[in-house]
Order: C-alpha cells, then sequence, then structure tokens
C-alpha cells in the first residue's frame, strides 16, 4: 500500500468520492473519501469520534484470505503500535482478525515524496537535508521497535508542514511472507530495495539505510540512482553496478555514496546518517524552518488540509446500503474491547448492626456479573414482600452470626488443644504419629522436585528450520512456521511459534539460568537475529510448559549458501508450571 494520497492535483482528485464497492463504515468509522488504492489495499479518509482525521487502510481480500499474512499481519500491528515518533503517522487503530484486515493512522495532510517530485521536480538541497534527516530519526524509533521497514520509498514518505512522515513500516514484510508474493502480486519498489534485499538475502536495519540513500538521491535529482526500467533490469544494477550520481549535488554525494555501499556493514548507521546531514548543511544544527518545503510543495499541503466531512447524519433504524459495510468491534483506539463488569447491587445492614462482619466483596462471589434474568419485565415486589424480605434477612443474619461465633469458638478450642498435645508429646500430635486421627496438611508443603536441564551444544539452526525443545534428540527440522517451539525465520528473527511460547533477550552480561528465565517478563513474540551477537542469551518458554536458554556461539559466513545461526542450548522441560529456582 503505497502511502495516503497516491494521486496529485486538486481536491477533487485527492478526495474521491466513494464507489459502489466501496464499504461507507469501517468499524464504526464513517468514510468520508477515497484517498487511493495500491498493491496492498484501499485507503480511506474518516475522522475519530473527536474529529481527528485518520487514514484507514483496508487490506485486499486476497490477502485476508491468507492465515500466514494474517499471522504475520497481527504482529507487525503490534509493534508499529509501539512507534511514536516526531516523524511517522502512528498506528492508532486495526482490528487484524475481522473479515477485512484494516488499521487506521493519523492522516498526514500532505503529498508524498513521488508526487511532489513528479508534480514539481527535484528538491533543493537544504530540503533533502531535512528530509532526510526527519527519515533518519523515524528509522530510528522503527527500528528501536523491532521492525525493518523493508519498503522505504518515496510514496511511503509523506511531506508535511512541520517534517516528513514515514508511513508503512512493517507492512511489506507481512505482505513478504503470504503465498501471495509468486502469484503476480508485487510487493515493493523494485527501484529503491538494497542488493540484500534483491538477492533474497538476510534483511537488516542497514536495508532500510541504503534505501534512504536511494530515496535522498531521488529527491535530489528527481530520477532513481540505478535507473528505470523493468524490474529484472534494475534488481541486477542494484546488486552488480555502481549508482548513477553524476547529477547528485555535492554537498549530498558523501551522504549518498556511503548510504549506497552494496556491503551492508559499510554504511553508517542512523546517527552517522544525521550527523552527515549536519556537516553538509551551513549551520552545525540542523533547524526546520516553517517555509521549509518549496512554495509550490507546500501549496499541495493546503489543499490536502481542506479535508472533506463524512455525512454525520446517523442512518435510520433497520437502513441497509447498498455499499457494503465492514464490520468489526466499535471504535476503541486505545483499549481493548472488553466487557465491562456490571456492579451487583448488595444489601447493606444498618449502621452499627453488625460492626464486625464486613460484606463479601462481588468479585470473591461464583456468579461477579449476577445471574441471568429470563427475558420480560421484572414483577413489582409488594410493600409486605419487601417488609418480610428485610426481616428474613435480619433473622438469617443473627442466625448466621451466632453460628459463626459459635463454630470460631469450637475451632480456637481445638487449636488449644491441639498445641496442648504437641507439648506433652514433644512435637506432632499423637494420632498424626501414629498415622491415625486427623490428617493435617504440614505447614511446609514438598517441594516440587528439581528440573534437570538438558544440554544441547554447536547446533547450526538454518533460517526456514525449527527446534522442538521436547524432543529428545534437538535438532534442526525443516519448517518455521506451524506449532513448533522454536524457529530461525527467515525474515531475519528468531520466532517462538507454539500457541502461548514467549521469548526474552537477556541483558548483555546477564547470566542465563532457569531462575532468570523464570523471573525475567520481558516478553516478546520474536528478536531480531541483528540485535544479537556472540555471547547473548534468549530465554524461550513454550507453550508445552518447557524453558529453554538459547547461547549463540557464532553467525554464518557471508559467503556461505546458507544463512544459519550457531548456538548452545540448554532444556529444562516441564518446568514452566514449577517454582523452584534453579
Amino acid at each position: 500500500m503505497s502511502g495516503q494520497q497516491p494521486d496529485r492535483g486538486g481536491a477533487s482528485q485527492i478526495f474521491q468520492p466513494l464507489a459502489g464497492d466501496d464499504p461507507t463504515t469501517v468499524a464504526g468509522y464513517r468514510l468520508a473519501a477515497k484517498l487511493g488504492a495500491g498493491g496492498m489495499g484501499k485507503v480511506y479518509l474518516s475522522y475519530t469520534p473527536g474529529g481527528r482525521a485518520v487514514a484507514i487502510k483496508v487490506i485486499r481480500p486476497e490477502f485476508g484470505d491468507d492465515p500466514e499474512f494474517r499471522r504475520r499481519f497481527a504482529q507487525e500491528v503490534q509493534s508499529a503500535q509501539r512507534v511514536q515518533g516526531l516523524f511517522t503517522a502512528p498506528v492508532i487503530d486495526a482490528d487484524t482478525d475481522g473479515p477485512r484486515p484494516w488499521l487506521a493512522t493519523a492522516y498526514v495532510p500532505g503529498p508524498s515524496l513521488a508526487d511532489a517530485v513528479v508534480a514539481h521536480g527535484a528538491l533543493p538541497v537544504e530540503t533533502v537535508l531535512l528530509l532526510i534527516a526527519g527519515m533518519a530519526e523515524a528509522l530510528q524509533v522503527i527500528h528501536g521497535a523491532g521492525i525493518v521497514h523493508r519498503d522505504l520509498k518515496p510514496s511511503n514518505v509523506l511531506l508535511a508542514a512541520d517534517g516528513p512522515r514515514v508511513i508503512d513500516f512493517g507492512i511489506a514484510y507481512a505482505a513478504d511472507a503470504t503465498s501471495l508474493t509468486g502469484s503476480g502480486v508485487a510487493i515493493g519498489t523494485p527501484s529503491f530495495m538494497a542488493p540484500e534485499q534483491a538477492a533474497g538475502r538476510r534483511v537488516t536495519p542497514a536495508t532500510d539505510i541504503f534505501a534512504l540513500g536511494q530515496v535522498a538521491a531521488y529527491a535530489a535529482t528527481g530520477t532513481p540512482a540505478f535507473g528505470e526500467g523493468t524490474s529484472h533490469g534494475v534488481l541486477y544494477r542494484i546488486v552488480h553496478e555502481e549508482p548513477d550520481l553524476s547529477r547528485v549535488p555535492e554537498r549530498l554525494a558523501e551522504l549518498v555514496t556511503r548510504t549506497l555501499a552494496k556491503d551492508p556493514e559499510a554504511r553508517p548507521s542512523v546517527a552517522e546518517v544525521i550527523a552527515l546531514c549536519q556537516s553538509a548543511n551551513a549551520e552545525t544544527v540542523l533547524r526546520r524552518p516553517e517555509d521549509w518545503l518549496p512554495s509550490t510543495v507546500a501549496a499541495d499541503i493546503t489543499v490536502r488540509t481542506a479535508a472533506p466531512a463524512p455525512d454525520r447524519t446517523p442512518p435510520p433504524p433497520g437502513y441497509s446500503p447498498t455499499a457494503p459495510a465492514i464490520p468489526s468491534a466499535a471504535y476503541s483506539p486505545t483499549a481493548p474491547a472488553t466487557p465491562t463488569p456490571v456492579p451487583v447491587p448488595v444489601p447493606v445492614p444498618a449502621p452499627g448492626l453488625f460492626p464486625t462482619a464486613p460484606a463479601t466483596p462481588v468479585h470473591a462471589r461464583p456468579y461477579p456479573y449476577g445471574a441471568p434474568v429470563p427475558p420480560g419485565p421484572a414483577p413489582r415486589p409488594s410493600a409486605s414482600a419487601g417488609k418480610r424480605g428485610v426481616l428474613i434477612a435480619l433473622a438469617a443474619a443473627l442466625v448466621f452470626g451466632v453460628a459463626g461465633g459459635a463454630t470460631a469458638y469450637v475451632l480456637l478450642k481445638d487449636k488449644d488443644k491441639d498445641q496442648g498435645r504437641q507439648t506433652q508429646g514433644g512435637g506432632a500430635p499423637q494420632g498424626d504419629q501414629k498415622g491415625t486421627g486427623s490428617a493435617r496438611p504440614s505447614a511446609t508443603p514438598s517441594a516440587r522436585p528439581q528440573p534437570k536441564p538438558a544440554a544441547y551444544k554447536g547446533i547450526d539452526l538454518t533460517a526456514g528450520y525449527h527446534l522442538t525443545l521436547g524432543d529428545d534428540d534437538v535438532r534442526p527440522q525443516d519448517g518455521e512456521d506451524g506449532g513448533y517451539e522454536l524457529s530461525y525465520d527467515t525474515g531475519g528473527y528468531l520466532d517462538a511459534e507454539s500457541s502461548g511460547g514467549s521469548l526474552v533477550l537477556l541483558d548483555a552480561g546477564q547470566e542465563g539460568s532457569l531462575a532468570a528465565c523464570r523471573a525475567d517478563t520481558r516478553y516478546t513474540q520474536e528478536v531480531y537475529v541483528d540485535k544479537l551477537s556472540k555471547g547473548r542469551q534468549v530465554c524461550v518458554t513454550t507453550g508445552t510448559g518447557h524453558i529453554g536458554l538459547v547461547t549463540v556461539r557464532g553467525f554464518s559466513a557471508e559467503d556461505s549458501p546458507s544463512t544459519y545461526l550457531t548456538l548452545d542450548l540448554t532444556v529444562w522441560r516441564d518446568a514452566a508450571g514449577s517454582s523452584s529456582n534453579g
């Protein structure tokens, strides 16, 4: 899906009316206009109840029907909701389980970089420096959330009055994981891919740095650095040839050249990109004025600010529009749609009647939400019935109070007898010593046996393979998606596959053990390999009750025909439910 507004021109072209096959609402959001369409689906304009404009992206049915896409899409949306940067369009709402998956991001009233360059030509050097520095800050936040954008291109960069906005981070990864990528659905733009991405190798944050260099060259010259043409031709040049930087301004030459290095390790980090922008600027500190964009581009922002409002008249009861609606849970961008507990009325005794008998809290009762009530109006109690009810309640309370007092007396008396027997016998009651009499549980419960560790050294876990910790002989097996317990996903991360499984990346220098894995609660579903280094450890808790400790020992060489991770694995089987520390 390529941005919020792929078409340029006047308001009538930007805000397109809804067609017959467009929904009128999405999960309670009334749609005001269509902003565009792309390979992933369609983008609509709507508003929150408070009046905030949002862009709602409805995924194409082909993707919604793919279970693998839904799984990856749910993971990426969950990660994207943690991204809250100054130069990103935050994800504020989503539904990954409905008939048509969708997500809502903040609407940015500005053209995409692609539209601006096509309409008005290359941007000035000062604008490009501010553009790239802002995009680098966005990548810093995105990468910090464990996301690699994978599809950073001019149409995924929006130009707002106060700086750029990077959108659609993580969605391309969900699309890449589906079978649709081999059936004619084009995902990504070849002109802005990195060499390792084009060659099908491991994707890392450095992949986004290469795309950032391509975006800089495009913004400064108006053409892609590796030219245009067929996808195969462009991808060949990206992998094997050098870019054409003859038209790149001198002040941008070092920035573009370093970011477009073929070797990912040779590319600058995000912080170094920002430093290169600062050094290329006349000032030592980048300052973003209100008029950071050329006046012609700024005029496009004015057009997009005048967004149309949806029809605020609610439909009459029973009204069924001809256009379909996408059902989902009611609008709730910040809180999950969980049922609100209904308080049960509790009779309150008269003041001073039972000063020592506290009322039973509602949440401690067997039916916290009350017993089911049959449909129809409840009969009104008569006055005499009400009086009888009060008298019965008072009588019952007195009976229970007397019975409770008698019970407490008997228990205290029995306790005194037990203590006397223990004193006379010098230990446990005589009946217990003989194995007769009342059997009472001991004060100290018997500890569960300590699970024994099983160690597996030097496992080469290849991308696309998995481990099952419950196996007697744990060894890599083909497959990365399913009910497995730990897999090395071809997307470049370790994945807790089994239902209820989780991972914890221990801090550098933190000593891994069974106790450490039990105590640490920084759970995640996946850990990207680029965050790992030799000696780092990952705790694995499986849905089947096992705990494993992964210790990274090395990585495959660059010239290796396969991508793999060398690791040591210690497994404590059936240890997840045990309370003893190891």
